[in-house]
């Protein structure tokens, strides 16, 4: 079997490895590996192919490793689902007290109490939506 398609093999198998693991550095090995199959192909001797190895998988994981999981754990810059509604604005619609009431939240109407639990908030009054209690609302009322 010719060297290229070792080393081609052997990159497959680095990257089938990665998909699973998502860890990046046997992609950059996978890489590697595919440019030591170029240089195989073009007809480099067997010890001169390790070398290259080395030297292109000991750079990648040094330097292009670091980069690409800089990119990969990045922290959430947008909140989805419940989680983009604390801090929004909300509309009493019926009383809301330390053990119950309904508020509109954009258009929605949700279950809802008050963060403070001694407070009685009448229909009407606008309030910030200061958490998100499984399907409940904890409002505090605007100043």
């Amino acid at each position: 079997m010719d060297p290229w398609l070792l080393w081609l093999t052997v990159a497959g198998v680095f990257a089938v490895a990665e998909i699973f693991t998502l860890t990046a550095a046997l992609g950059m090995l996978g890489g590697a590996a595919l440019v030591t199959a170029g240089t195989a192909a073009l007809g480099l001797p067997v010890p001169l192919q390790f070398l290259v190895f080395t030297v292109v998988a000991t750079l990648s994981v040094i330097f292009v490793r670091p980069i690409a999981l800089r990119h990969v754990l990045q922290p959430q810059t947008e909140r989805f689902g419940i989680d983009a509604l604390i801090g929004k604005s909300a509309y009493v619609v019926s009383e809301v007290t330390g053990f119950g009431g309904r508020v509109r939240i954009e258009g929605e109407e949700w279950t809802a109490r008050a963060y403070d639990e001694t407070l009685v908030i009448p229909p009407g009054t606008a309030v910030d939506v200061m958490e998100i209690s499984g399907t409940t609302a904890l409002v505090y009322p605007r100043e």
